[in-house]
C-alpha cells in the first residue's frame, strides 16, 4: 500500500488541469498513487490527460453527478494510507511539498497543515487553528488542499455526501470529528496553495453554504445547535452593547469594568 494517494477532480479547467499535474508529477518525494477523475471535459482536458498516461496511476473522463461524485469515484480507486484531494487548479508551493511533509503521515485520522491563499493577486497564509471546537467548525474547516484524511476515516464516516452541492466535504469533517472522535492533528507548515476563485468562494454561493450547513447540523447535532443559537444571541447583545456611548462612558469613568 502506497503511503498517499492524491486526486484530482476537473471538468473544462484545462490550463487548471495542467498546473496540478505538472505540479504533482515535478515532486521529488514519489511514494504516492495519482488518480484523475475528469467529468467528461470537452476543452481538450482528456487528450491531455491521455498525453499523461504515464504519469497518472488511473485516469477516466466521463461524466458524474457533480464536485462530490466525482470525489468519491477517486475514493472508491485509490488505494494509499492517506488521501490528498487536490483538484484543477490546486498546486503545492513547490517541488519539496511532499518531501518535507510525507514524514507527518502517521497515527491521525485527519491531519492538516496550514494554507497559502490567493485573493486577487495577493498572498497571505491562513493558520488553521491547532484545537478543534463546535463553534470553530460551525462555519469553518481546513481547505481539502492541506488536509490528509486516512482511509480508515471514509469506512467510519462514509464517503462525500452527493445531495450536497458544496459543504460535502465540511459535513464530511465535522461528522469525523465530533461524532465518531476521528483523531486529528496540525502540523504548522505550509505545503499547498489555495485560491479564492472556487465555487465555495464566490459571494452569489453564500446563500447555498449557509442553507446547506444548517440543514447538516440541524440534521447531525439538534441539541448542540439549541446551545449554540443563544451563544449567537449573546454574542451579539455583547457586540452591541460594546458599541453604546453611555457603557463606554461608564468604562471611563471606572464605574463599570471593561468587558
Amino acid at each position: 500500500m502506497p503511503k498517499l494517494s492524491i486526486i484530482t477532480i476537473n471538468y473544462n479547467n484545462l490550463l487548471g488541469l495542467q498546473k496540478t499535474i505538472a505540479s504533482v508529477t515535478s515532486q521529488t518525494w514519489q511514494e504516492f498513487d495519482y488518480y484523475v477523475i475528469d467529468g467528461g471535459s470537452t476543452d481538450g482536458s482528456a487528450a491531455y490527460l491521455a498525453s499523461q498516461n504515464d504519469k497518472i496511476t488511473y485516469w477516466v473522463s466521463e461524466s458524474d453527478k457533480g464536485i462530490y461524485n466525482a470525489m468519491n469515484k477517486g475514493i472508491a480507486k485509490a488505494s494509499g494510507e492517506y488521501l490528498l484531494f487536490l483538484n484543477s487548479g490546486d498546486h503545492f508551493i513547490n517541488s519539496l511539498s511532499l518531501q518535507k511533509v510525507q514524514k507527518h503521515l502517521i497515527n491521525d485520522g485527519v491531519i492538516y497543515f496550514n494554507i497559502d491563499v490567493i485573493d486577487n493577486g495577493s498572498s497571505y497564509v491562513l493558520e488553521n487553528p491547532t484545537v478543534m471546537s463546535f463553534s470553530y467548525l460551525h462555519n469553518n474547516l481546513p481547505c481539502h488542499q492541506c488536509t490528509f484524511i486516512h482511509q480508515s476515516v471514509f469506512d467510519r464516516v462514509g464517503n462525500y455526501d452527493e445531495s450536497l452541492k458544496i459543504v460535502a466535504d465540511w459535513k464530511l469533517l465535522i461528522l469525523a470529528i465530533l461524532k465518531h472522535n476521528v483523531t486529528y492533528r496540525k502540523v504548522n507548515a505550509v505545503f499547498s496553495t489555495f485560491y479564492k476563485d472556487g465555487i465555495s468562494s464566490l459571494p452569489e454561493n453564500q446563500s447555498i453554504i449557509e442553507a446547506e450547513r444548517a440543514r447538516v447540523l440541524q440534521e447531525e447535532f439538534p441539541v448542540l445547535m439549541n446551545d449554540l443559537n443563544e451563544y449567537f444571541v449573546l454574542q451579539r447583545i455583547i457586540r452591541n452593547l460594546r458599541k453604546s456611548r453611555k457603557i463606554n462612558l461608564l468604562i471611563k469613568l471606572g464605574l463599570l469594568d471593561k468587558f
